[in-house]
C-alpha cells in the first residue's frame, strides 16, 4: 500500500468502547478505554485519545494527521500511523478487526473460600436486581425528595452534634448491656448491607456495572458486598463522586428514624442507651468510611474529585522524589498536583503519628495494671517489629529477584 493509499483509508473504532475523561497518574495525563468485548481495560496517553476519538469512519487519515499537527505541532510519518493502525487492529478495536487471541487465564484475585476467610454470591443477576430497584425508587431521585431528605439529615447531625455528650453518655451504659449491644451491632450490620447496595443503585443510575452482590467473611467479621465497575467511566466528576458517597449517606438515612425516637423518650427509659448506642455509632460509621485512606470510600471521593489514580501510591512516590531533592522529576508535576500529593504524604503521616501517640494511653487503660509502663511501650514496638519484618521480606524478595535475572542470564 502506497503512503497516498494509507493517508486516504477512514478507519473507524468500535462504538462501544469506553473512553475516561482525562485522569492523572503521577505527572502523567492519561485516559483508560474499556473493551467490553474483550472485557479488559486498556490505558492510553492524551496523543493516543486525540487520534482514536478522531477515528470515526468519516475523517481520512489525512485529515487527522493535519488536526494532529495543529494540535501538537508535530506530523505522523507513515510509519507512525502504521504503526498505530497494527496496534489497533491487533487489539480488536476497529470495527473490522477479529477479536483478540485469548491469552492465558488470569489467576484468581481472591484465594478460595474457607472456613476462616472467604465469599459467596448471594444474587445470580445483580444487573436484573439494580434494574428493578432502580425502577422501584424513581421517586428517591426527585428534587422535591431529594432536598427535603438533605434537610432532614442536616437537622439530624446538627441534633446529634448539639446533645453529642449526652449520647457519648449513654453509650457508655450501653457497654454494661451485651445484649443491646448484640442489637446494635445487628442492625448496624443492616446498615452496612444497605450502605453497599446504595453503591450499587447510584452506580446503575450513571452507568455503572454490577458485577457481584454477596456475603464475604474473615471471621470473625463478615459484610456483605456490592461491586461497581467502570465507575471512571462515567461522563461528569461528581457522579463518580455521587458514587462514592451513596453507602455513607445510606448509612444516616438508616438512622434517621432512630433520632427522634431517642430524643422524645424520657431520660430514665430503658431504651434509651440502645437508641444512643446506634446514633452514635452509626454515625461514627458512616463518617469513618469518608476517611480519605484506601479501601475506604472517601480514599475513592478523593481519586475521582482530583481526577487521580491511586493517589496513595501516587503520593508516596512523590513523597520519594522530595526526599531525594529529585528536582527534574518534581518539575513535571503541575502546582496543584504537588499540593495534593505533598499533602496527602503529610496527612497520612500526621495520621499515623496520631494514631500511633493515642495507642499508649488506650493499651495502659485496656491492659491490667500488672503490665505498668510496658503498656505505654507496645504499640511502638509492635510497629517496630512491623517495619523490621516489612523490610526483611523487601530484601528477601529482591534477594531473589536477582538470583532469577542471575540465571536467565546464564541461561
Amino acid at each position: 500500500m502506497s503512503g497516498h493509499q494509507l493517508l486516504e483509508l477512514r478507519p473507524q473504532i468500535r462504538p462501544e468502547l469506553r473512553i475516561s475523561r482525562p485522569l492523572r497518574r503521577g505527572s502523567a495525563v492519561v485516559h483508560l478505554v474499556r473493551d467490553p468485548r474483550a472485557d479488559r481495560v486498556l490505558e492510553i496517553g492524551v496523543k493516543e485519545r486525540f487520534l482514536i476519538g478522531r477515528l470515526d469512519g468519516t475523517r481520512s487519515l489525512a485529515e487527522v494527521g493535519e488536526e494532529y499537527a495543529r494540535e501538537f505541532r508535530a506530523r505522523l510519518g507513515e510509519p507512525q500511523w502504521q504503526q498505530l493502525l497494527r496496534l489497533l487492529y491487533g487489539r480488536g478495536l476497529l470495527t473490522d478487526a477479529p477479536p483478540p487471541a485469548a491469552g492465558p487465564p488470569e489467576p484468581k484475585k481472591e484465594p478460595p473460600s474457607g472456613v476462616l476467610a472467604g465469599r459467596v454470591t448471594m444474587v445470580s443477576d445483580p444487573p436484573a436486581l439494580l434494574a428493578r430497584l432502580h425502577g422501584l425508587t424513581g421517586f428517591a431521585r426527585t428534587r422535591w425528595f431529594l432536598a427535603l431528605l438533605t434537610a432532614l439529615l442536616l437537622a439530624e447531625l446538627l441534633g446529634i452534634a448539639l446533645r453529642l455528650g449526652t449520647l457519648v453518655t449513654e453509650t457508655g451504659r450501653l457497654l454494661h448491656q451485651p445484649v443491646a449491644l448484640l442489637a446494635v451491632g445487628c442492625l448496624l450490620w443492616v446498615s452496612l448491607a444497605l450502605h453497599e447496595l446504595a453503591h450499587g443503585l447510584v452506580g446503575h443510575r450513571y452507568g455503572g456495572r454490577v458485577t457481584g452482590i454477596g456475603l464475604r467473611w474473615r471471621l470473625p467479621m463478615s459484610y456483605l458486598y456490592c461491586e461497581v465497575e467502570d465507575v471512571q467511566f462515567f461522563a461528569r466528576r461528581r457522579e463518580q463522586v455521587a458514587t462514592a458517597l451513596a453507602g455513607a449517606v445510606a448509612n444516616l438515612v438508616f438512622l434517621l428514624p432512630f433520632y427522634p425516637a431517642w430524643a422524645l423518650l424520657p431520660e430514665r427509659a430503658q431504651a434509651r442507651p440502645f437508641l444512643a448506642g446506634l446514633l452514635l455509632l452509626g454515625v461514627v460509621t458512616a463518617f469513618a468510611n469518608l476517611v480519605p485512606l484506601p479501601p475506604l470510600d472517601g480514599y475513592k471521593v478523593l481519586g475521582y474529585a482530583a481526577a487521580s489514580l491511586r493517589p496513595a501510591t501516587e503520593s508516596r512516590r512523590f513523597a520519594g522524589l522530595l526526599l531525594r531533592r529529585d528536582r527534574a522529576a518534581l518539575r513535571a508535576y503541575p502546582r496543584g498536583l504537588r499540593w495534593l500529593y505533598g499533602g496527602y504524604a503529610l496527612g497520612c503521616a500526621l495520621l499515623a503519628a496520631a494514631v500511633l501517640a493515642a495507642a499508649g494511653p488506650v493499651c495502659r487503660a485496656l491492659l491490667p495494671s500488672r503490665f505498668g509502663a510496658a503498656a505505654w511501650y507496645a504499640p511502638p514496638a509492635l510497629v517496630a517489629a512491623a517495619l523490621a519484618l516489612w523490610a526483611l521480606g523487601q530484601a528477601a524478595r529482591a534477594r531473589r529477584r536477582r538470583v532469577a535475572e542471575r540465571r536467565a542470564a546464564q541461561d
